[in-house]
């Protein structure tokens, strides 16, 4: 199975869509968004937890098929060494019986002793017919368990075969994704714009360079340019939800009037860029979602003007829908 992939593909499409909220009530909004996370991490979690019991079950119940099968097989064997003991000791039995008619004539002694072996002998077929008997029944037993047991083995089966599947269609889903958006920005990829499949996500990431000046949250032009091909992509692919990031260094802004700092500049940074994808495409508004990271999710060291300039960057994250995978899990 693929829990990594499982578990980020529930975070992403779990967290549900937020808009952009002006910067009055931004504290009161990232709280909430806060406590959502958590709650749907809460949730994610216990659904993985859940898919690793089932697989772990899957596991046992196999193990003790295996096991009934061998107990099956041996006591097949020894039903047959039972079966063959008896047949001898009827034989036996039959040849002593022959031999008191011979000695009934006068030998009183040696025919008291036979008879006291054939009793033994009775006694004793009796007590292996009534052995045979109840290991019959276990059997029996252990064949019934051991069909339910397959049962469930075939059902548990299925079900994973079901959810493998549907993860397999979301991942090509996803590569198809990544080369459809690759194929739009061709001409800028590797010019400030990194496209990244990972997670079950597709990430497309502009340096602020190629999105904005410095201490700014206008669209340069030709950040709109790309931010146009990219919305044709999305207003195309109607089952993709789409949130953007905007991320800072962790160099202090100071901003006066709505923008006062960091918080604030990769807020008004990433509504922008939403507002640019709304403003040339049909894109269902309920699609997208924006959010301001602030400087505290770098991918670079803030040490360094390289990794500052790394860390000044609009994310804009693609989920496939995950509703199908979802349903099977319920039902679970």
């Amino acid at each position: 199975m693929r829990a990594l992939t499982v578990k980020i593909l529930l975070i992403i499409v779990a967290m549900g869509l937020f808009s952009c909220v002006p910067t009055k009530q931004f504290n009161e909004l990232e709280d909430r968004c806060l406590e959502e996370r958590s709650n749907l991490k809460k949730q994610l979690d216990k659904l993985e937890t859940e898919l690793n019991e089932k697989s772990a079950e899957f596991t046992k119940i196999s193990r003790e098929r295996e096991g009934l099968i061998e107990d099956t097989t041996q006591m097949g064997l020894a039903l047959r060494d039972i079966q063959r003991s008896m047949n001898k000791q009827r034989t036996d039995y039959e040849e002593m019986l022959s031999q008191q008619r011979n000695l009934l004539a006068g030998k009183d002694v040696e025919t008291s002793n036979i008879l006291a072996e054939i009793q033994e002998l009775r006694e004793d077929l009796i007590r292996r017919e009534d052995a045979v008997s109840s290991l019959e029944d276990r059997l029996s037993e252990k064949e019934q368990r051991l069909n339910t047991l397959q049962d469930e083995l075939s059902q548990k089966e299925a079900r994973l075969d079901e959810l493998q599947t549907i993860l397999d269609r979301q991942e090509a889903v996803v590569s198809a994704l990544r080369k459809t958006v690759a194929d739009a920005l061709l001409g800028f990829e590797g010019k400030g714009l990194t496209i990244e499949e990972k997670n079950g996500k597709v990430y497309v990431s502009m340096d602020e360079n190629l999105l904005f000046k410095s201490g700014s949250w206008m669209v340069a032009d030709k950040g709109v340019e790309a931010l146009k091909k990219l919305a044709k992509v999305l207003e195309e692919n109607k089952d993709i939800n789409v949130m953007i990031e905007g991320h800072t260094d962790n160099v202090p802004y100071r901003g006066s009037a709505q923008v006062k700092d960091n918080w604030d500049l990769s807020v008004m940074r990433a509504t922008s860029v939403l507002k640019i994808i709304v403003q040339n495409s049909n894109v269902d508004e309920k699609r997208l979602a924006a959010a301001g990271r602030g400087e505290y999710y770098p991918i670079a060291d803030n040490k360094t003007p390289e990794g500052r300039a790394a860390n000044r960057r609009t994310e804009i994250i693609l989920t496939p829908k995950l509703d199908e995978l979802f349903k099977i899990i319920e039902t679970n």
